[in-house]
């Protein structure tokens, strides 16, 4: 009896030996807008064949992850992104706000959607704004950053910083953000240490030939940036001049950042945004948190544009795959380090038909046996991705070129007709990496997504 008392003791001290482990000074969470699962195997076959695998399937761990949210079964991007950042179900259209109602935002006098408005009769207190992640990093004194392909301002950045009762009040997201001003949001400290998107607009003064879409307050924010220390870079080149000493403000675009395929020289990679924010973050001996969004994702798969889709998973897994290298060269075996990467909701892209070993993901169907186009009941040929809903349903369908199938502007044939492509509501999946990463295992809600970060990092 004795004999197995001991050994169940030293079974759990070995046990406990082997799950004990530093906390990880270094969360990175990247976030692929829409990468749902079959866009993610899509874009595997697009870029390596059946038999590979993009770079981050390669990550230690995974999980799949419910993403409905507490008002909706399809979520947006708001509350997803806001359950991952506060643990807390969040109603759609929200940044980071326990149980609000949006109203449409009141607008300004240029009419653009300004004025943060809850819902009817509902004031918004203090005890609806959970902490983020990158709040409680901030509290802790490490440093911290929101990198995105989209505008700043977006839903998926701005759940890191904001808390808004709409997220369509994007000039009302971007005061918060600005140390000093009005409208800061005081839990940021000092400021967030790096931020990178577009949205040049909604940090700068309205003109009415020069900038229509800029602010009606007349506060020019990236120049308040500058007055509190900050890099302000418009960019590739002014942000690879920045030296890692300061804080860092890139917005490389009125909108949202160009697609991969069509990028511009004057706008950074994600790669390039993600090393650069790496620098700048890892001087701090306490550690850093960092978001890094591939936002463009999303656009492309409501744009029902398969091929864009791919080229900006390619892209987001360029990234992450640099990040992990930078990563390992400052902290070898990832001990202090968790890096975690997910989506935040699906789309309506489903794999059709019975193509081919090696046909074109992106090309018509071809038969198993012959390797003729496959036809549909009406005789008509048909491509291997298509999606449930969105614009594009013909009356009548024709043929399908191949040729035409695979090109950059195709956009592919939906089932129901939508004025636009929509989210899904399916569960997405998660890799993860690093300290802390072992519990991140199973079905779980994205809620747990945010406890299980927490705890890695001693927040």
């Amino acid at each position: 009896m004795k004999t197995i008392r001991l050994y169940a003791l030293l079974a759990a001290a070995f046990s406990s030996q082997a799950f004990a482990q530093a906390p990880a000074r270094n969360i990175i969470f990247f976030l692929g807008d829409g990468m749902g699962p079959t866009t993610i195997t899509a874009a595997r076959i697009y870029k390596y064949k059946e038999e590979g695998l993009l770079n981050f399937e390669r990550l230690d761990r995974t999980a799949r992850i419910k993403t409905y949210s507490a008002n909706a079964m399809v979520t947006d991007s708001a509350p997803s992104m806001g359950a991952y950042m506060t643990g807390v179900k969040i109603n759609n259209d929200v940044i980071s706000l326990k149980d609000a109602k949006p109203q449409s935002p009141g607008k300004d006098a240029n009419g653009n959607p300004t004025v943060d408005r809850c819902g009817e009769g509902e004031k918004k207190s203090d005890g609806m704004a959970p902490m983020t992640m990158l709040e409680l990093a901030k509290a802790a004194g490490r440093s911290v950053g929101a990198v995105t392909s989209t505008e700043l301002t977006h839903a998926t950045p701005a759940s890191t910083f904001a808390h808004i009762c709409n997220r369509n009040t994007v000039y009302t997201i971007a005061q918060q953000i600005v140390p000093g001003g009005a409208g800061y949001n005081e839990r940021l400290k000092d400021g967030v240490d790096v931020l990178m998107g577009g949205g040049r607009p909604f940090f700068t003064p309205f003109d009415a030939k020069a900038n229509p879409k800029g602010r009606a307050d007349g506060r020019d924010l990236l120049a308040e940036f500058k007055a509190r220390g900050y890099f302000v870079a418009a960019t590739r080149a002014d942000m690879m001049s920045a030296l890692p000493n300061r804080k860092f403000v890139g917005i490389y675009a009125d909108s949202h950042l160009d697609y991969a395929t069509v990028r511009k020289p004057t706008q950074p990679t994600l790669a390039e945004m993600a090393v650069k924010s790496i620098e700048l973050l890892s001087k701090n001996p306490k550690g850093f948190f960092l978001m890094v969004e591939g936002g463009k994702i999303d656009h492309a798969l409501h744009d029902s544009n398969a091929k864009n889709a791919l080229e900006e998973v390619v892209d987001f897994d360029n990234a992450i795959q640099a990040t992990v290298d930078r990563m390992r060269q400052i902290d070898p075996g990832l001990e202090h380090t968790l890096i975690v990467v997910t989506a935040d909701h699906d789309h309506t892209m489903v794999m059709n038909g019975y193509p081919k070993r090696g046909n074109p993901i992106l090309g018509i169907v071809r038969d198993i046996a012959t390797g003729q186009p496959a036809r549909d009941a009406d005789g008509k040929t048909y491509t291997t991705l298509v999606y449930g809903g969105g614009p594009n349903r013909l009356d009548a369908r024709a043929d399908v070129d191949d040729a035409r199938a695979q090109a950059l502007d195709y956009h592919q044939e939906t089932g129901v007709r939508l004025s636009g492509e929509g989210h899904g509501g399916g569960d997405v999946k998660l890799y993860a990496v690093g300290a802390g990463s072992a519990p991140f295992k199973g079905t779980i809600e994205n809620t747990r997504v945010f406890e299980l970060m927490k705890a890695a990092g001693g927040l």
